[in-house]
């Protein structure tokens, strides 16, 4: 996933970041340090530019106090920047207007996206507080930019001027996204909407920094805690340990913890025999925000739609949907719509269908029990087991970390692009799990630096996704420094990681994103990497996904950790046979919630804020979705991607990449696979582009043609029409 926080939207170089976070956080006191003396004694290192490598936060040196001023200081500095620009005697020009707001917020930039990368990663309290307490000034920030009218008569004039100042390439797709940015923000707007706008953007953005924390606190505490051994019997002596070693480092000596992930299905549910463990996994996901408590969300997200609902009224939107996709690929609500009613009755078919095989299953069993959500992995995986022999317990020994990052993501790499890669022990890192890596180009130069953050912590955000610590620029004279986190489970000391396939498509799907930002070569970094729409986003990232299964990578890094044998060929066929298996509720889940976000975002002004209970129940019958076959895959009260993470009517973006990236990979096929060429024709077409050019003009001069859904229904297995 690719992260977009309320925090960047002030940032006028930066558009893409990591989403907030929560946990509770504590350490000894240890005896001050240098590095931790009294800010008044200390120079706060945010207020410079780094002095490391690639301007990669000095992490080592970073407290957290120094976080406030230096954002106080950043909005101070960029108001001075934006006014200068606005208030300026002379003429505008190019230069003196748009370039000049590319070259502002440079050091609220670097405050913040060193801060969303903690805040989504490694966060504590004081840092949570903060938040919440810097949301509604960044957003009161972004209205002082872009409802500022002086500002917008000179974007405006130079966007009227725009043939005769010849604008063309970037410095024209620069004009328009100002320009659009601006009248989308309200800039036409009348001074009394203005003032009723910047309200609505800051209790927003608030709202979203109060719903993440409730959500990271929810699911933290929502944990399946056992004192029963028996509870956890299916699952394996190295899961069962770091259940003990999880519940050990929250106090509870003595007890087992299997935290909750981000997704309403947990990959627990395949191996938990005890029905009543599964069923109260299951439950504690689904119920996680609707306790009644402190951390029930469901008066939040009613609360975050009726608003987007007025904001897009007092913009002259019908809905919000229709404001937030107008700047997508897909262009309009409707087309989204379409779009996913398309899919609904073949995946809901499918879905059916594999319930049935599953419910013939526990029948043959004795089971006596009618399929509940709980039980849909557990037999799911007995099916995939005797239809194509296989589990997830004999493909995971061939799958360790380590071998998939350097021999297998880091391989396609190098074989599609060219590009290598060198671990930096020496640049400072905000954890001790986080890796730092030196990419070097085609001809050994350097090109950018790539964090990894792979294990789950109580102090990190679900999910996974990438994001930036710095972004290219050649106005600014910068390389990109990228990132990856992921929630993989963390061995036992001394114990190798070892992956499911799903979470080895996970490294795969994430990097692909850090490719487009680490291939980003664009003149300003407004329009650098993946600062794109939400639908072109998914497709390097899913894309990459599909490497993970060529033959070639696939011997390259599934070698068992204990033997050094590489896996039987009898095994990866059985991994390609399988990869249609389950797929009608793999689609179902992601389309339940991809409609779910779409209603939400299409209520008409003026409606009461809904009961998110009621509502989702009608919303998904409204789709055509049986939840009580296939629960959504996020449900509405922690579904984070919608209400905090930028995605909101975006959640489609996932399936109509999808569409994109299999009929893009089925160029690849037909024209030789894994080769240098096709991988440079992509880096140049596709990675490298950025934000230069109409999205569907740009896949098209790739593709030769407009995408078709045809390849993507068929890579899952799923016939069209059923």
């Amino acid at each position: 996933m690719l992260r977009r926080a309320m925090l960047i939207l002030v940032v006028l170089a930066a558009g893409i970041a990591g989403a907030f976070a929560l946990a509770s956080y504590s350490s000894a006191p240890e005896p001050m340090t240098e590095n931790q003396a009294p800010a008044a004694e200390r120079a706060n290192p945010l207020l410079t530019p780094s002095p490391l490598p690639y301007g990669a936060p000095p992490f080592d040196r970073i407290q957290d106090a120094d976080f406030k001023p230096a954002f106080e200081a950043g909005i101070r500095q960029q108001l001075d920047e934006i006014a200068a620009i606005a208030d300026s005697a002379e003429p505008p020009t190019f230069e003196n207007t748009l370039v000049a707001l590319e070259r502002s917020g440079q050091l609220l930039t670097r405050v913040n996206l060193a801060f969303n990368g903690l805040s989504s990663a490694n966060t504590n309290p004081t840092l949570q507080a903060l938040q919440e307490e810097i949301a509604p000034k960044l957003a009161a920030l972004d209205d002082a930019i872009f409802l500022n009218g002086k500002l917008f008569e000179r974007v405006e004039k130079l966007w009227g001027q725009r043939d005769a100042l010849k604008l063309a390439g970037q410095d024209l797709r620069l004009a328009e996204y100002y320009y659009r940015r601006f009248v989308r923000a309200g800039a036409k707007l009348s001074d009394e909407d203005k003032t009723k706008l910047k309200a609505l953007n800051e209790e927003d953005a608030a709202l979203a920094a109060k719903f993440t924390n409730m959500l990271m606190a929810a699911t933290k505490a929502g944990a399946l805690v056992t004192s029963n051994p028996a509870d956890l019997a299916g699952l394996t002596k190295d899961e069962i340990q770091a259940a003990a070693e999880t519940a050990k480092a929250r106090g509870l000596e003595g007890q087992w913890v299997v935290p909750l992930q981000n997704t309403t299905q947990h990959p627990a549910l395949a191996s938990l025999t005890a029905r009543p463990t599964r069923e109260r996994l299951f439950n504690s996901s689904w119920t996680r925000t609707e306790k009644g408590d402190a951390n029930d969300t469901r008066a939040t997200i009613a609360k975050l739609a009726e608003l987007r609902a007025r904001r897009a009224a007092l913009l002259g939107y019908p809905t919000h949907a229709a404001w937030s996709v107008e700047e997508q690929m897909a262009a309009k609500p409707e087309a989204v719509n379409a779009f996913l009613a398309r899919l609904v009755p073949s995946a809901m078919a499918n879905a059916r269908r594999e319930a049935s095989d599953i419910q013939a299953l526990i029948d043959q069993q004795g089971g006596a029990f009618k399929l509940a959500p709980w039980d849909w992995d557990f037999y799911a995986e007995q099916v995939r087991k005797a239809r194509y022999d296989l589990n997830n317990a004999d493909l995971a020994p061939y799958l360790a970390l380590d071998r998939v990052l350097m021999d297998g993501v880091f391989y396609t790499a190098q074989e599609l692009y060219g590009i290598s890669f060198k671990e930096r022990k020496d640049i400072p890192d905000y954890h001790p799990d986080v890796r730092v890596f030196e990419v070097f180009d085609k001809v050994g130069s350097p090109l950018a630096l790539f964090y990894c953050d792979f294990f789950k912590r109580d102090n990190k955000n679900g999910g996974a996704w990438m994001d930036n610590f710095v972004y290219q620029s050649r106005l600014l004279g910068t390389k990109p420094v990228v990132y990856n986190v992921a929630n993989i489970a963390k061995p036992a000391a001394g114990q190798p990681a070892l992956l499911t396939f799903d979470e080895v498509g996970t490294l795969f799907h994430e990097f692909g994103h850090a490719l487009h930002g680490l291939f980003a070569d664009s003149e300003y970094p407004t329009l650098s990497g993946a600062n794109v729409a939400r639908d072109f986003v998914e497709l390097p990232s899913q894309i990459n996904e599909h490497w993970a299964l060529d033959p070639k990578v696939l011997s390259h890094f599934a070698v068992h950790y204990q033997t050094g044998q590489p896996m039987p060929q009898e095994l990866a066929d059985k991994i390609r046979r399988a990869a249609t298996f389950n797929q009608g509720y793999a689609l179902t889940e992601l389309l339940a919630s991809a409609s779910l976000d779409m209603q939400w975002h299409s209520l008409p002004p003026g409606s009461p804020a809904p009961d998110p209970n009621a509502f989702e129940v009608e919303a998904l019958k409204k789709a055509g979705v049986d939840a009580s076959i296939v629960p959504p895959r996020y449900r509405s009260s922690y579904f984070l991607h919608i209400w905090a993470n930028g995605y909101d009517a975006g959640y489609y973006a996932y399936l109509w990449a999808e569409m994109l990236d299999n009929d893009a990979f089925q160029w690849f096929k037909e024209n030789g696979g894994l080769t240098r060429a096709n991988g440079d024709r992509f880096r140049e077409m596709i990675l490298s582009r950025g934000n230069v050019s109409d999205y569907a003009k740009l896949y098209r001069e790739f593709r030769g043609k407009d995408p078709s859904i045809e390849w993507m229904l068929k890579r899952r297995g799923i016939e069209a029409g059923n």
